[in-house]
């Protein structure tokens, strides 16, 4: 009976053979298409490619064209006389007369002063050309905003007999720079865009793929302009994997259904059954699928093995990932040689593999203005999908706009790529995981998980998805914050990410703004975009004079800082604005904690207690101060170097946006003028942060060594008080000294106050006899 019932088995077997082979056939269809499309997905990439780099060569002939053009123009006989002769108008006109199809020629005196008398109607992009040309003393080229729409502005100085620099303006169809463009096309699924700062002047394609065509951006030399391209990303097959695995899946599961299928009029009438007893199947039907598995086992090659089920990441040796990049309050480094794109995707497979220990999958990652930040962004994003998180690419962004993402989005866990106030060669990290910065010990581990191999490798990779938020994020403010009375500001963002959001921001709250250096740039061009060095507000000062503003505003390089002048030029530091600040939060919040660094004013303490608040002093660092905000819940905190964090009405954490914003919102709601206001800030004579150079790895050994002197019974600082929590700061009763070192590079940090100028001499004297022994002939710069 038993020998009846296993024929029966499989004969019923073998009548679903059909069936089964068309279920293989359908699989083997999936795999086939699924290759196809990564194969034409891949190539699209490839043509795309092709075409921005064509596109990029005309444009830059094109560019470079229009300068040498230029300046063989203004070499023309009649062009000179008329100059020579201090004829300006003649000057344009001949120059208008000989160029064929030019709009318009100006020649204009260096001051700028018809320009500056109505910038708005003028066009400030027309004024920052006309600026770059006499700044750099050479022919410049930008597109402009002009004649009702975009136009090509080319810019060279010149000499005018009886008015001295001068600077001539042409202005051009665009056509004669983007003809090049007319010559490509982007494949139907790809995206070109021609890019100044954060806005297409010429695009084609799919505009869905805009925000991340920064990926594949080439710049186009000698101009302020880029090339952006995108292509959809290529999506992996079934199980993850690739379009040759794919393809030889196809293959096999082909192979294995025609057996099926086909194989019962071929096959031996009589076929053993897989049983304890032997048994003869009918002949009118093939092998069945467990036989046909046994006869032809599907064993995939080791590329598809490989790709289905991932093994685990194997160590990185330590000499092939620089430690010095994991620093004390984020990741930081130069470009190329301590941080690449696949030294990005390590350190987001890192922090994916933390976040997931805490049941966090969602990241919300975005960059700063930097070149470098597209491919590091694409190298964190591959990093943490790789740990099976989904990512959330909100694109182009300051720094705390990724912070309020994490926020508003409810992930928790964020990563802005971003190298903050370092030189443009550098970029970095800074992380925060479930609402907590990251620093010290947590960003050391992430390199003792890289160099040991203890990272999380998903089965398939997590999720990707763009998000926008710069609009939620503006409205978030302005909501809250709207001026009593309107202010004109002078927002200067030093090419910085700030450039794209500062403008409209302060706008939305009721100011009047006037743009300087919002052209995103990661090249810096005009000035470093770090606020806290007095030589990078020079131009914010005189162009705050020339249009007679109330304040002045600067950002950083990821606009997570704030430097501020009035609208008499002078410089208002970070410890004095915490004053402002800590008494208009203190009105709403009696006894609250403000907490302020190491750097910061002698006065600042006694300004709090008096306002009715908790001072309290810490160490310098914004991951620092995030989490001793935590620890104490403080409504408020402040650094020297700029960075504000405000709990009161917003997140805790550090952003020069919104502190911006809350600073204009206290003055417009005073009657006296913003430079009245400020000027009631208790001041003492101060220098700003004094930055020593020394050897790298040395500052913390040399400031040890000053503490042990400080703390020994011959302690030169009679009659001071120390302060050891972050290098070593001494008060005295009429003022006070710092020395620390400096944890994102290697210097020494100093700041010295005195309520007056002898005071603070003899504070400087007394830490020049101590340091000038350790330094040797190291110049102390003070």
């Amino acid at each position: 009976m038993s020998g009846i019932g296993e024929a029966q088995r499989g004969k019923s077997l073998g009548r679903s053979a059909p069936l089964l082979g068309v279920l293989l056939v359908l699989l083997a269809a999936w795999f086939g298409w699924s290759a196809v499309q990564q194969w034409r997905q891949a190539a699209s990439g490839e043509a795309l490619e092709q075409a921005r780099d064509q596109a990029v060569q005309g444009l830059q002939q094109a560019a470079a064209g229009q300068l040498q053009q230029l300046q063989q123009q203004l070499k023309g006989d009649r062009v000179q006389q008329a100059l020579q002769a201090g004829d300006a108008a003649g000057a344009a006109l001949a120059l208008r007369e000989s160029w064929t199809g030019v709009e318009q020629v100006e020649v204009l005196g260096a001051d700028l002063a018809a320009g500056y008398a109505d910038a708005a109607t003028f066009g400030y992009a027309r004024l920052a050309l006309l600026e770059s040309a006499l700044a750099d003393g050479k022919p410049a080229l930008r597109v402009i905003r002009d004649g009702g729409g975009n136009r090509l502005g080319l810019a060279a100085p010149v000499q005018l007999a009886g008015v001295g620099p001068a600077v001539v303006y042409v202005r051009q169809p665009l056509l004669r720079l983007t003809a090049p463009l007319d010559q490509v096309h982007a494949p139907g699924n790809g995206f070109l865009a021609l890019r100044q700062g954060a806005h297409n002047i010429v695009a084609q394609g799919d505009s869905g793929l805009s925000e991340s065509a920064e990926a594949m951006a080439r710049p186009v030399a000698g101009t302020p302009l880029r090339l952006t391209a995108g292509v959809p990303n290529v999506e992996p097959g079934p199980l993850g994997l690739g379009a040759l695995a794919s393809a030889i899946v196809a293959l096999l599961l082909a192979f294995i259904a025609v057996l099926l299928v086909v194989g019962r009029g071929r096959l031996p009438t009589s076929l053993p059954l897989p049983s304890r007893r032997s048994a003869v199947t009918d002949a009118d039907h093939g092998p069945t699928l467990r036989e046909s598995l046994q006869m032809v086992p599907p064993t995939l090659p080791s590329e598809a093995l490989s790709e289905a089920v991932p093994p685990p990441p194997p160590p990185v040796p330590a000499e092939e990932l620089a430690a010095g990049i994991f620093r004390a309050y984020d990741i930081r480094g130069v470009v190329g040689s301590e941080l690449t794109a696949r030294t990005a995707a390590l350190i987001g497979q890192a922090i994916g593999t933390v976040a997931l220990e805490q049941g966090l999958r969602e990241v919300v990652i975005g960059r700063d203005g930097r070149l470098s930040g597209p491919e590091l962004s694409a190298g964190l994003a591959e990093g943490l999908r790789r740990a099976g998180c989904a990512v959330i690419d909100i694109g182009l962004a300051p720094t705390p706009v990724v912070y309020f993402a994490a926020f508003h989005l409810r992930t928790g866990t964020c990563v802005a790529v971003t190298g903050s106030h370092n030189p443009p060669d550098y970029n970095g990290f800074k992380i925060v995981i479930g609402g907590e910065t990251l620093s010290g010990d947590a960003i050391t581990d992430l390199y003792q998980r890289i160099v040991e191999g203890r990272l999380v490798q998903a089965a398939e990779p997590g999720d990707y998805q763009q998000r926008e938020v710069s609009a939620d994020y503006i409205q978030r403010i302005a909501d809250d914050v709207q001026l009593d009375r309107p202010l004109k500001v002078v927002a200067d963002a030093g090419n910085g990410v700030a450039g794209a959001f500062a403008p409209q921001l302060l706008e939305a709250i009721g100011a009047e703004v006037i743009p300087l250096y919002c052209d995103v740039d990661g090249t810096f061009p005009n000035h470093h975009p770090d606020p806290s060095e007095p030589a990078n507000l020079e131009d914010l000062v005189q162009t705050v004079k020339r249009f007679g503003a109330d304040l002045g505003v600067a950002f950083d390089g990821d606009g997570d800082r704030l430097g501020v002048v009035t609208g008499e030029g002078k410089i208002i530091y970070a410890d004095r604005l915490l004053m402002l600040f800590a008494a208009d939060v203190l009105m709403r919040n009696p006894g609250a904690m403000v907490i302020y660094d190491v750097k910061c004013t002698g006065k600042l303490s006694d300004h709090v207690l008096r306002n009715g608040g908790s001072p309290l002093m810490w160490k310098t660092g914004h991951s620092l101060m995030k989490a001793k905000m935590r620890e104490t819940d403080a409504e408020l905190a402040g650094e020297m170097s700029g960075h504000f964090f405000f709990k009161e009405r917003w997140f805790g954490f550090d952003d020069g946006l919104y502190a911006a914003a809350r600073l204009l919102e206290i003055l417009a709601q005073r009657e006296e003028t913003p430079d009245e206001v400020l000027a009631e800030l208790p001041e003492m004579v101060a220098t700003p942060e004094l930055k020593v150079p020394v050897a790298e790895g040395t500052p913390h050994a040399l400031v040890a060594m000053l503490v042990a002197a400080a703390q020994s019974p011959d302690n030169p600082y009679v009659g001071g008080r120390l302060s050891t929590i972050d290098g070593l700061r001494v008060d005295f009763a009429d003022g006070w000294g710092l020395v620390r070192a400096s944890n994102t590079t290697p210097v020494l940090v100093l700041r010295f106050e005195g309520n007056d100028e002898a005071a603070l001499e003899r504070i400087q004297a007394l830490f020049r006899s101590q340091l000038q022994p350790v330094l040797g002939d190291i110049p102390l710069g003070f």
